[in-house]
């Protein structure tokens, strides 16, 4: 089976398994999916969903949170970790959304990641899921599973398994790929215990398992 044989696979069992999955942070505004993204990075995004509450009753929309002082927005996202440098970003990157984009999120891919604290995991996942643009969200899961799975070959830098992942993912696919992933790693293909692959749906076909 070679690798794009097996990435499709791949890609139809976890539909399969997972059907209705999502991106796990709550928003319904583009921009706050930009703020909870960064808030995510070393916290859980349940965390994440939690905090974020408190943030949006006083600063409803962008406009409010680019004026607001970091030091009061650090005060509110401490709980998520690294409060200073996250607050930072975030004012940073709510100035210029009000500056020069109007409080909108731009559609372009380079213009995203050019916006302040935001990373390649964070600019894709903002082009899937708010603009359904092919995107491929290398977060520790993906990292994870499609090293274990065999879809990567031992490669762990997030860019170098996106650009190896866009070979073989249909671009279509690449978004809710990612997002499926997150649910099996949490679920079944876990990081911090080992993991339960009697009860993983590609148990056949996994390269962990020999195949």
């Amino acid at each position: 089976m070679t690798k794009k044989q097996l990435a499709l696979e791949v890609i139809q069992r976890l539909k399969d398994e997972y059907p209705d999955a999502g991106c796990t942070l709550d928003y319904d505004q583009a921009w706050k999916l930009l703020v909870s993204v960064r808030l995510a990075a070393q916290c859980t995004d349940a965390r994440v969903n939690v905090v974020v509450q408190d943030l949006y009753a006083k600063y409803p929309d962008v406009k409010s949170l680019a004026a607001a002082d970091p030091a009061d927005i650090e005060a509110i996202v401490k709980p998520c970790g690294l409060g200073r440098s996250k607050a930072r970003d975030i004012s940073a990157c709510m100035k210029l959304l009000d500056e020069k984009y109007d409080g909108k999120i731009p559609e372009d891919f380079d213009a995203v990641l050019a916006l302040p604290g935001v990373g390649r995991k964070s600019a894709n996942l903002i082009m899937g899921d708010v603009f359904g643009k092919p995107a491929i969200v290398t977060d520790t899961h993906c990292i994870r599973l499609t090293n274990r799975i065999g879809l990567v070959d031992n490669i762990k830098e997030p860019k170098k398994v996106e650009m190896a992942l866009w070979k073989i993912i249909p671009p279509e696919e690449g978004s809710d790929f990612c997002h499926r992933l997150v649910y099996h790693g949490r679920d079944v293909c876990t990081a911090r215990t080992k993991p339960y692959c009697d009860k993983c749906c590609l148990n056949d076909i996994c390269k962990k398992n020999g195949v």
